[in-house]
């Protein structure tokens, strides 16, 4: 019998709760309506579709159901927040603001602006924690600067950005503030008007919901140009025929953290500061990338100097975890997140990324633990010069 490897990758995916897909199953079998239909099939799944807007709107402290435009993923609402937002509002300028840290979707969707629609981007660099401060923000504005992304919570390091001190900035200027909160979410952390953001991007099936749907947060009266016409379904913004199973289940997932009904954050930041005393008590020579405080509660950035971590990974069939964004893994090339928080590349070669998430248990971490230093002792032991 094969044993299932500990999971350790929470920030590449999580596990579908088995009670989000309970909610599913009726929308994959017997109610099978096209929200759009005027007949008791398709009610029945427009109303599922409203309740689930409804659930996700909660979940990050919209004011309105109609706040929240359910897409594929984070990756096309962050397309749709970038592009969607900047051209609306080019008769007022051309120029974006972001970071060197965000996900690729965000700095692929700032390189179309520029590529395809004349515009011009500012990446703005980050501390050793991987903040950004505010005034480097306010320096890169300009007097054509029509909106600023900045990420909530970095999918590598778990660093959380001060977005409302950026919102301060932002506001008063008339530049709309847009968050990637993938990563946020799921953790209870994101309130879009306790940060003052615009625009969110949000994910389900980091937050233990279905892959192939997310959402964009739009605050009421922002203006959005749509990058998927055809229809009318999402306010105009996103046509194309609701994915109401994946829907459902983001609504039934959100509303599983809302409800309490799932392990609260500081359980999980607790195994994951177990995991790391363990490892840095073992490995001395080892170093945590991102905030020491101000980090999503299950993640673990871990420089360990004289490994390679792709390699160290192959010799640990016993664990899944990454060596850094699952959307990268595999490129070649050296984290570009790790490299603009002053990592060498060899540095950022060496760099695990462990993720904790609401089903990793106390024996995972304790074993966990065991595994990787056995594993990087063996590695050591290997790479070694002969005397």
């Amino acid at each position: 019998m094969t044993t299932k490897p500990i999971y350790l990758d929470h920030q590449a995916t999580t596990p579908l709760d088995e009670r989000v897909l309970e909610t599913m199953l009726p929308f994959l079998t017997s109610e099978y309506g096209n929200p759009s239909s005027p007949h008791a099939y398709g009610r029945t799944a427009a109303q599922a579709v409203r309740t689930a807007r409804r659930h996700v709107g909660r979940l990050v402290g919209a004011r309105n159901e109609t706040e929240i435009v359910f897409t594929s993923g984070a990756t096309e609402a962050n397309h749709l927040a970038i592009l969607g937002a900047a051209l609306a509002a080019r008769p007022h300028g051309g120029h974006v603001v972001t970071t060197a840290i965000e996900h690729k979707a965000v700095l692929a969707a700032c390189q179309r602006l520029a590529d395809h629609h004349g515009y011009s981007c500012t990446r703005v660099g980050v501390d050793r924690h991987g903040r950004v401060h505010p005034a480097d923000i306010a320096a890169a504005l300009t007097p054509h600067t029509v909106l600023v992304s900045v990420m909530h919570a970095n999918n590598e390091i778990g660093t959380l950005q001060r977005l409302a001190a950026i919102c301060e900035i932002t506001r008063p200027r008339g530049i709309l503030l847009h968050t990637d909160a993938a990563q946020s979410a799921g953790c209870g952390l994101l309130d879009v008007n306790e940060l003052g953001v615009g625009l969110a991007s949000l994910s389900a099936h980091k937050l233990h919901g279905p892959k192939g749907i997310g959402a964009l947060y739009v605050r009421a009266g922002t203006r959005i140009t749509a990058q998927q016409t055809g229809g009318d379904q999402e306010r105009g913004l996103r046509a194309g025929t609701p994915n109401v199973p994946a829907i459902v289940g983001f609504g039934a997932a959100a509303h599983l953290i809302t409800s309490d009904a799932v392990p609260p954050p500081p359980r999980i930041r607790a195994l994951r500061d177990r995991l790391q005393t363990r490892l840095l008590a073992a490995v001395p020579t080892a170093s945590v990338n991102g905030h020491p405080d101000q980090r999503l509660p299950g993640n673990l950035s871990l420089t360990i100097p004289g490994i390679e971590a792709a390699d160290l990974l192959d010799r640990l069939p016993g664990i899944a975890a990454s060596t850094g964004s699952a959307c990268t893994t595999g490129s070649g090339e050296p984290s570009h997140v790790l490299t603009a928080i002053g990592l060498t590349r060899g540095q950022a070669r060496a760099t695990l990324r462990l993720s904790i998430g609401r089903t990793t248990t106390a024996i995972d971490v304790e074993q966990a633990a065991e595994l990787i230093t056995g594993a990087v002792c063996t590695f050591a032991d290997t790479t070694a010069s002969p005397a």
